[in-house]
């Protein structure tokens, strides 16, 4: 039976979400979370396989859901949750390259802010430029699991790109080094934005999957174990800062 509220990408109820989603990139590591983290869990979600879960971490619900790569598909997909599907927090927890030259392959770095070099807040029709910044008590709640686990970590600016092949290569991205900036990804400046227009919450932890000078890559494999801790890091402080029920 067709459920209510269906857009084109999500198929499902409101309150078949917790009021907290974390959110990976790729719909596998959206199953893994719910398969390694969760209890009765349950897919909630399957639609351009966006696979969706939601479970209970420690005795509290909560969801999964998958945003797709890039500014334009998180961008939808935080969107929908946030105005249409009433969640109030969203954590993304993907990967990144890093820029920093003291960063190493699997450290965490906690987004306090993003740069980016698209467009997508134009549409927002404001007199300037927005500066896309995370949840503080999220951010600080994140910060302090990884200072009691002993889980290396970063707090700073990110830079979310809309390409991932620079006209200028790896080059034009280190560029960003020089403001301080930590690492790159494609979506954490995105969340940010469409949670500061909704009112709601949202930060990005990044495991460092690549380091751009030095030319390291991990496996898809290795991505998958190392990022294990930071899917830890994101579960203890959603629940330090609970915004939903356990009905």
């Amino acid at each position: 039976m067709r459920k209510a509220n269906i857009t084109h990408h999500i198929e499902c109820a409101p309150e078949d979400f917790a009021k907290t989603v974390l959110m990976p990139g790729d719909p596998l590591r959206a199953k893994m979370i719910a398969e390694t983290f969760l209890t009765d869990f349950e897919l909630i979600n399957s639609v351009r396989n966006m696979l969706g879960y939601t479970g209970y971490y420690k005795g509290r619900r909560i969801s999964v859901l998958s945003s797709g790569m890039g500014p334009s598909s998180i961008g939808t997909m935080s969107h929908e949750l946030y105005n249409l599907f009433g969640v109030e927090t969203i954590i993304r927890v993907g990967t990144a390259g890093g820029i920093d030259p003291n960063l190493r392959v699997f450290d965490l770095v906690l987004a306090q802010g993003a740069c980016t070099d698209s467009n997508y807040g134009d549409h927002f029709k404001m007199p300037g430029r927005l500066a896309p910044v995370a949840d503080f008590d999220l951010l600080c709640s994140a910060a302090a699991v990884c200072r009691e686990n002993h889980i290396s970590s970063r707090v700073g600016s990110v830079l979310t790109s809309g390409v991932f092949w620079p006209e200028g290569g790896v080059a034009e991205t280190l560029l960003w080094r020089k403001m301080g900036v930590l690492a790159v990804d494609m979506e954490t400046a995105v969340l940010y934005l469409n949670a500061m227009r909704a009112g709601k919450r949202a930060l990005s932890i990044l495991t460092i999957s690549d380091l751009l000078e030095q030319g390291v890559v991990t496996s898809a494999f290795e991505r998958q174990e190392a990022c294990k801790d930071m899917m830890r890091v994101a579960l203890e402080a959603a629940i330090r800062n609970e915004t939903y029920s356990n009905e």
